[in-house]
């Protein structure tokens, strides 16, 4: 990102708008599944991408499936460690020269009825789910400020942070809507460093993840329940978190863009 006003100026093309060549993203729990997604479309779109996650291996075998591999690198990271998140972000700029886009989407989901939910598994998802995302927007913003040019921060979010859509996922939730009021302040914050914060809520998505939790029978009775007929598939969230660390997004921060195919419009839990 060349500079804080680059995309600004309405005289320039849908192309330019999405070209973020010479720019360098982060992207949490980059492995597989929707992170992995993510980073295909920001490799696409010409960014160069450093591919976080706490698997080394699944990093590396993410890593094998790009053709210019100058373009990508990987970190090992706990997002919850503050350590671990300014050593992401140092690879980033070690790599590339600079770090333009973060991609909060490090996450854990494990179900378990409130009435059951240890104190130990509440505690983990808290500082993963919550406190990973302020502590490694914390190190990026910090980089994004120093280099003075502004820049974006993406966090992928849940519409359990908007509805509760499963039963059993009360320390869950709290841990996304836990987030979708960090990312407000933090948008007012940042935003005179000119960095934009927002937010993606993804639905039910098709992941590697999901499989131990829903088996098919169970897919197919979810997706009877939302109005699209589909269950999503991790594209689905790559391409709002695109457009959200583009030009086309240049005058948003702070908004959270549900992405479920019109689940949450069913309501609560079922």
């Amino acid at each position: 990102m060349s500079e804080a006003v680059s995309f600004e100026s309405g005289s320039m093309s849908i192309g330019e708008l999405m070209d973020l060549r010479g720019m360098t993203a982060v992207v949490t729990g980059g492995a597989m599944g929707i992170g992995l997604g993510i980073v295909r479309r920001l490799y696409e779109a010409g960014a160069n991408v450093v591919i976080a996650d706490i698997d080394q291996d699944s990093a590396g075998k993410a890593l094998g499936e790009f053709a210019d591999t100058a373009r990508v690198r990987t970190a090992v990271a706990d997002v919850s460690k503050p350590e671990d998140a300014d050593a992401m972000v140092r690879a980033a700029v070690d790599a590339f020269g600079s770090l333009d886009i973060l991609v909060n989407n490090a996450g854990i989901y494990r179900g378990s009825p409130f009435l059951d939910t240890s104190l130990e598994l509440a505690q983990r998802t808290l500082e993963v789910n919550l406190l990973g995302v302020m502590v490694c927007s914390q190190a990026a913003a910090r980089q994004m400020i120093e280099q003075g040019r502004g820049g974006r921060i993406v966090t992928v979010n849940s519409v359990e942070g908007v509805n509760p859509s499963v039963l059993g996922l009360a320390h869950y939730g709290a841990s996304k809507h836990g987030v979708a009021g960090l990312i407000k302040t933090m948008a007012l914050e940042l935003a005179p460093h000119g960095i934009s914060v927002n937010n993606v809520c993804p639905g039910g998505v098709r992941t590697p993840g999901l499989t131990p939790l829903l088996d098919e029978d169970a897919i197919v009775e979810l997706e009877k329940r939302i109005p699209q007929q589909r269950i999503g598939v991790p594209d689905d969230i790559a391409r709002v978190v695109l457009f959200l660390a583009s030009g086309l997004a240049a005058y948003m921060t702070g908004t959270q863009i549900v992405v479920d195919g019109g689940q949450t419009l069913r309501g609560c839990a079922v």
